[in-house]
């Protein structure tokens, strides 16, 4: 997506020169697409000089719909989901943590929902034909010392 954000409005970029780029399989990045397709956050051109971009300016993305797209609602834990149509824990009523999962996962939402794609492009590396490789794609950033990261699960 931050390749697709630094390419916004040059036409299609294709998953091979991504995928080179960002040194990732193309295979991979095919099955990224399809989530993302669906979710109308990219679209594809067919041809020669096909490939995939933005559907939407990348100032109009923000990342909470970029991470649901690809890894479904946002959960902590499967008894704080945000996606209503999920399973609901039966002990979800009468809870003693409950309360402290929905605020976790209200406030990764709410860091997510703030933050466009656009943030994560350096306006510098924007309509360049110099792309540098970038670690905005890869969803597992790296932990502070001694702290362990939250998984969110589906």
């Amino acid at each position: 997506m931050a390749q697709l954000a630094r390419r916004f409005g040059t036409g299609p970029a294709s998953l091979t020169d991504i995928a080179e780029e960002e040194d990732l399989p193309r295979a991979y990045l095919e099955q990224l697409v399809i989530s993302l397709r669906d979710a109308e956050l990219v679209q594809s051109t067919r041809g020669a000089h096909g490939g995939y971009e933005l559907t939407r300016p990348p100032e109009q993305i923000v990342m909470a719909e970029v991470l649901r797209a690809l890894e479904g609602p946002i959960a902590p834990m499967i008894c704080a989901t945000d996606d209503p149509s999920h399973v609901v824990c039966s002990r979800s009523g009468h809870c003693t943590v409950n309360f402290m999962w929905v605020r976790v996962r209200d406030a990764i939402a709410g860091a997510l929902d703030s933050i466009t794609l656009a943030e994560l492009v350096p306006p510098a590396a924007r309509l360049s034909g110099n792309v540098a490789p970038s670690s905005a794609l890869h969803l597992n950033p790296a932990t502070p010392a001694g702290t362990t990261p939250l998984a969110l699960a589906d």
